[in-house]
């Protein structure tokens, strides 16, 4: 079982990461996909006069405040073009795709958290009325049921409250409790740089192995979105992923290349 996450930002080639897709279905391989949208709803959010606000945790992270205007745009751009676009890719490279957000059948079910605590100019603060959750349940049941048809379910980073309320949540985190949920035995998070860098944003730096014992290290190393994918990479091995790899989607063979060992390669317990 292979699940892949594909980053969202500018610069991930999707036709190339689709085509490894069918190849790999083609030869019997177990896939899901998790994909991101961040580019586009910045586009889209810039279009509607509704620009997007990045705000940084007291502990360090990056994240989108979602109001609940920002979070229909998300919908509009992420669950509806990203993820139609990307299934519509899949079917003209011979992939019964089926495309899906954590909405659906409550695939998805997460804790909303109303408030969130920011830094600002040096100032700690608190934002209200943000629509993001964090991921408590995956519905493994319904994708075991798409994968047992021969399905490949593309999955858009939303999920459903307690309320019936949509969220946004974390694509990174999305796929790694999606991989957990389904025992997958490689998490792979295809992004817009080779792998985890020791000294960003020299590309020569690339750490090429590590182990789940050095994440806590691997935290000091990672800048911006990259914290993500490390956290991800802590929680999905914890949830009995066997490895997570986090390579360049934006090369030919992506996928192809990220399992031959291009990339950062984290490796669970032994």
């Amino acid at each position: 079982m292979l699940v892949i996450k594909l980053g969202g930002t500018e610069g991930v080639d999707f036709a190339a990461i689709v085509r490894d897709v069918a190849a790999l279905q083609q030869a019997g391989e177990p896939l899901v996909l998790v994909h991101g949208g961040s580019a586009e709803a910045n586009a889209l959010g810039e279009a509607l006069g509704h620009p997007p606000r990045f705000v940084t945790s007291p502990s360090g992270f990056t994240s989108r405040y979602t109001d609940r205007q920002t979070l229909e745009i998300f919908l509009m751009a992420v669950r509806g073009k990203v993820n139609g676009l990307l299934v519509e890719q899949l079917q003209q490279a011979g992939v019964n795709a089926v495309g899906l957000s954590g909405l659906d059948g409550r695939l998805l079910q997460a804790r909303r958290k109303g408030a969130i605590k920011i830094i600002e100019n040096g100032k700690r603060k608190v934002l209200r009325g943000d629509y993001t959750g964090k991921i408590t349940d995956v519905n493994v049941n319904l994708l075991r049921l798409l994968l047992a048809e021969g399905y490949v379910p593309v999955i858009a980073p939303l999920a459903v409250s307690e309320k019936g309320e949509a969220l946004n949540v974390d694509a990174d985190r999305a796929a790694a409790m999606i991989a957990a949920a389904l025992g997958a035995e490689t998490l792979l998070l295809l992004t817009a740089a080779p792998g985890l860098l020791r000294a960003f944003p020299d590309e020569r730096t690339l750490i090429r192995r590590m182990s789940m014992a050095e994440l806590d290290q691997a935290m000091e190393y990672a800048k911006n979105r990259m914290k993500k994918k490390v956290l991800a990479a802590r929680e999905a091995l914890e949830g009995g992923v066997g490895r997570v790899i986090i390579a360049d989607g934006r090369v030919a063979e992506p996928v192809r290349r990220a399992l031959a060992g291009h990339g950062t390669l984290i490796q669970g317990r032994v």
